[in-house]
């Protein structure tokens, strides 16, 4: 059991470090012709105050709607992978949520800190409960640490 954990997983990271070489705006590195950011004078007198405005930038209206589709698409196939019930059931239970945790991972690359912190969070409740269903065959762990951390990023991604 704890092989199909440990194969599973390295599937999920090699999945999160191959998607995530894939979108060229992931990349912390300007490109040459990039235009610099526009500063207004206020900005310019001030930075304090333009510390605090929200990102809206483009990165991170992508991850959230990436995020939340992921999270959408993952709870189904959970709902899926628990109709064939125990002990198989809870093996493919807990594969999908450590694949809907690298998922949520690889999208989150390239948000706005608050964005990236709040997914964060999203994916380690996910693990918790792969976790959780690969160690006992009549686990029923709790969700609601996962939806608090879902409501928080949909906090985040609506201060974006």
């Amino acid at each position: 059991m704890h092989w199909t954990r440990l194969v599973l997983t390295g599937s999920a990271v090699a999945a999160v470090f191959a998607m995530s070489g894939c979108d060229p705006k992931s990349s912390p590195e300007a490109s040459p012709t990039s235009p610099a950011p526009v500063v207004s004078s206020a900005a310019a007198a001030d930075p304090a105050a333009s510390s605090a405005a929200p990102v809206n930038d483009a990165d991170t209206i992508k991850a959230c709607g990436e995020i939340k589709k992921d999270i959408k698409d993952n709870a189904s196939k959970v709902a899926s992978a628990k109709k064939i019930g125990p002990p198989a059931g809870n093996i493919a239970v807990s594969a999908q949520w450590a694949a809907g945790s690298a998922a949520v991972i690889a999208h989150s690359i390239g948000a706005s800190e608050p964005v990236s912190k709040a997914a964060d969070a999203v994916q380690k409740e996910m693990m918790n409960l792969s976790d959780a269903y690969n160690k006992s065959a009549g686990a029923k762990p709790s969700e609601k640490k996962l939806d608090a951390a879902i409501k928080d990023l949909n906090t985040a991604c609506a201060a974006s």
